[in-house]
């Protein structure tokens, strides 16, 4: 009997932890695994790449979990430098070509995986073509950029754009030295975060050095007679001088070949799939990683959140059931960590807007403390801001802005917005203490207490 044929489309985290899951559970004789990847590189960390950049990293490869040449001595054909152009359903079969070569061939499938990734988003402005505007979501870009640091004689930046990649860029470019601006549209920067917790962040940056421009609506990308970036313009007519532009917007689905073979999307743009990750009216073709949406638990909606975290277990559950067992991935909370200099970041769950826009009554409760006890040398600010709804008391989301040791307390929030807890319950939670780690009440404690008061406040 031949073997069935697996087809993989992107070889990144969900792509090859897929492949790999399914090669465990079957060995070649039963199944032969394609796997096709459009850059240089396999299974490396996307969200290491700025601390690549800022230097904190001093190697390349010290992001790469498994290189090309160890997944095909896992029995893997992986073929690099090599773009899936056309999904053939009907036929079950994929259009490839060589980047390098040119050459293009089909290539037949039994069972098929789509993690075709996200790209940067990249505005339609004049000059967004310029030399030295970079965009940064592959290993690929991240070595562009280095490049183009190294090359730079000026010690100018643009960051355009104030998300996770916005400020992990910012932090990166301050590292390498250079004087930093950061534009964006919003009233604070962190739209993860709700503008009174990013507003926290706006002025830690500020005192870093990092010039943080609200309101800004970038229209053009100047350029120097040679063609390179030399400011950046927005729409009140103020012009940033800029040797170096970063674009960190955010990213989107990329998803043009599963439109285009008429496979279901959502509203962001992304492929849907059944708990199975199975892509939805398919009975062969799944789908995992930042091309897809998946279900908010919180908000009991589907969502387009693109995180490692994430594309690592949708390939593990990919990988089980392409390769003979089950495997089920429930949805998220939509935790995220991330940091600027000294100041971390963390948001679990619903921000307000996020509540309000799924028809919630909510209270809020904003307290401040310390990471570690007030007398602890070395203790440093803390904020946390907990939703919670009304008449209920469920918890709804954290956000946590402070200094180190705050981020990953967002944890003990994930973890109760995942049980369903009450914000009464987790005042209960037996969370560990001594003075060097958290004060006697730890800060997350304190907040859902304020929650607590808050919900009985605001009765029915």
């Amino acid at each position: 009997m031949a073997a069935e044929r697996l087809v993989v489309v992107g070889g990144d985290a969900a792509g090859m932890s897929a492949a790999s899951q399914a090669r465990r559970l079957k060995g070649a004789g039963e199944l032969e695994i394609t796997a096709f990847e459009r850059g240089h590189f396999t299974s490396y960390s996307a969200c290491g790449i700025p601390y690549w950049v800022g230097g904190q990293v001093t190697e390349r490869d010290d992001l790469i979990a498994r290189t090309p040449e160890e997944h095909r001595a896992r029995g893997i054909d992986l073929r690099t430098r090599t773009e899936v152009l056309e999904l053939d359903l009907p036929g079950r079969r994929v259009r490839a070509r060589n980047l390098d070569s040119g050459e293009e061939s089909w290539t037949g499938w039994d069972k098929l995986v789509l993690a075709t990734g996200a790209r940067p988003v990249r505005p339609k402005l004049p000059g967004i073509g310029a030399h030295g505007v970079h965009g940064i979501q592959s290993l690929d870009d991240g070595q562009r950029l280095i490049g183009s640091l190294e090359r730079t004689e000026g010690r100018r930046a643009v960051v355009v754009g104030a998300g996770y990649i916005g400020v992990e860029m910012a932090e990166a470019l301050v590292h390498r030295g250079y004087e930093v601006t950061v534009l964006h549209r919003g009233p604070q920067p962190m739209a993860t975060l709700d503008p009174d917790m990013g507003g926290l962040v706006h002025r830690a940056m500020n005192a870093m050095g990092i010039v943080t421009v609200s309101g800004a609506e970038v229209v053009k990308i100047l350029e120097d007679e040679e063609g390179r970036a030399r400011a950046v313009a927005t729409a009140s007519g103020e012009e940033y001088p800029a040797d170096v532009v970063v674009l960190g917007i955010g990213v989107e689905p990329r998803t043009s070949l599963a439109r285009e073979a008429g496979l279901p999307l959502g509203e962001s743009g992304g492929l849907l799939t059944d708990l199975s990750m199975r892509v939805r009216g398919q009975e062969d073709v799944w789908a995992g990683g930042d091309c897809v949406e998946v279900l908010d638990l919180v908000a009991g909606r589907n969502r387009h959140i693109p995180l490692g975290t994430h594309a690592n277990k949708h390939g593990q559950v990919i990988g089980s059931n392409v390769g003979g067992g089950y495997a089920t991935f429930p949805g998220v909370v939509g935790t995220a960590v991330s940091k600027v200099c000294d100041l971390e970041i963390a948001r679990t769950g619903l921000r307000e807007k996020d509540a309000l826009a799924a028809g919630l009554r909510f209270v809020t409760a904003t307290i401040r403390s310390t990471n570690t006890a007030g007398y602890y040398p070395g203790a440093a600010e803390m904020t946390v801001k907990m939703l919670a709804e009304r008449r209920t008391g469920r918890l709804l989301g954290v956000q946590i802005v402070g200094g180190a040791g705050s981020a990953k307390r967002v944890d003990v929030a994930a973890v109760a917005l995942t049980a369903g807890m009450t914000v009464e319950q987790v005042v209960a939670l037996d969370l560990g203490y001594a003075p060097p780690f958290s004060p006697v009440w730890d800060p997350v404690l304190v907040a859902a207490r304020k929650a607590v008061s808050a919900v009985r406040a605001a009765g029915v």
